[in-house]
């Protein structure tokens, strides 16, 4: 299958549905995270989870990066353009992110301050090169999928001489995050998530390949399917997640060959170990501190450090305490179960971060999925 649309036929859809429905075992529960941001809004628009057996549930994951800044972070980029008059350059979906004191990046453009909008770290090298007087910070957030591009920008800034050019940087990895679920599924304020399985990220995949997930389907025995973004591409990685459970097989599978390989995208790869470094400890929402979970610039692109050119300290901010968004992102809770989802919390009023990227469990629940609770 070459296009598109053949990735969405409903015939072949309503057979893969039956072949689910055929082997899955009626007397076993299957509960399956996606862990990326962008497989639950595939599942939630077509309304893959009407098509599987009642048995076979999934779970929402912490893959979304904008969902799992903390707002000690998001603090952070917003104390730099109110406090230091930066010009801040960020991608769309931070704008709205609720941070301290009743602020997000969007209030602080309201109050005065420089925040631009930006499709890629490139827009801001360019507005650094075309403004020289003003200091220009990109906030580079994202898996490993949005790494490779912020470390061109580093590199090409270097190369240019820039001096009014830096990055803030907040990149995670995916591996810690799986394995922080795996080795806690009990949580003493929100209960116990139960994983039979994991479907892998599409586009971090294709950078890091699929080897860095052999080591949780070998020492957790619970496979690991990476899977496309489009319907058929989540139906057959959940049939094959079916398979191995009901064989007792903890392996893992690649689904989307036709863009992930075992070893991933090694100039990418190069391009990041060139120019960062992994941090001791990163806190991120819902999972807490997570060790060597993130990564940071390294000593000879210090002058390119947000955080070394304008000394800027971390301090931890909890949620809003009505706030479901560390349960939801643990997969404890589904969107709907937060007493705050669609009244108080929207996307014309988020309360939390789920609720306002586009790859949030809370957003994509509240675009497709909020009619059928009733």
């Amino acid at each position: 299958m070459k296009y598109i649309d053949e990735f969405r036929d409903g015939e072949l859809a309503r057979g893969l549905a039956q072949a689910i429905h055929r082997e899955a075992d009626p007397a076993r529960s299957y509960h399956f995270m996606e862990f990326c941001g962008g497989h639950t809004h595939a599942i939630s628009r077509y309304g893959v989870s009407d098509l599987l057996p009642v048995n076979v549930r999934m779970v929402h994951g912490p893959g979304c990066p904008v969902c799992v800044l903390p707002i000690g972070r998001i603090d952070q980029a917003i104390g730099l353009v109110l406090e230091q008059g930066v010009t801040l350059c960020t991608y769309g979906d931070c704008l709205r992110v609720p941070a301290s004191d009743g602020l997000s990046l969007l209030r602080a453009k309201a109050r005065g301050g420089d925040v631009r909008m930006v499709y890629s770290s490139a827009d801001a090298v360019t507005l650094a090169q075309k403004n020289p007087d003003k200091q220009v910070v990109f906030f580079a957030i994202g898996f490993e999928t949005t790494t490779p591009p912020t470390a061109v920008a580093i590199r090409q800034a270097a190369a240019l001489g820039l001096k009014n050019f830096s990055v803030l940087c907040c990149h995670v990895l995916t591996p810690p995050a799986i394995t922080s679920i795996l080795e806690s599924p009990e949580v003493r304020q929100w209960g116990t998530v139960q994983i039979d399985g994991f479907i892998g990220p599409a586009h971090v995949s294709t950078i890091i390949g699929s080897r860095p997930y052999e080591f949780f389907a070998e020492k957790y025995r619970k496979p690991v399917v990476i899977a496309g973004f489009e319907p058929l591409d989540v139906m057959q990685a959940i049939r094959m997640l079916v398979r191995q459970v009901n064989e007792n097989r903890g392996e893992v599978e690649n689904e989307f060959s036709r863009a992930v390989s075992r070893d991933g995208n090694k100039k990418a790869q190069q391009l990041v170990a060139d120019v960062f470094e992994m941090r001791e400890s990163f806190e991120w929402r819902g999972l807490g501190e997570l060790s060597d979970s993130a990564l940071r610039i390294k000593g000879q692109f210090t002058e390119f450090d947000a955080e070394a050119r304008y000394s800027l300290d971390y301090r931890s901010v909890p949620d809003h305490p009505a706030c479901e968004c560390g349960a939801v992102l643990r997969g404890v809770k589904r969107p709907q179960e937060c007493k705050i989802f669609g009244t108080v919390c929207t996307p014309e009023n988020p309360v939390g971060s789920c609720m306002v990227s586009s790859e949030g469990a809370c957003a994509a629940h509240y675009t497709y999925g909020r009619y059928k609770d009733v």
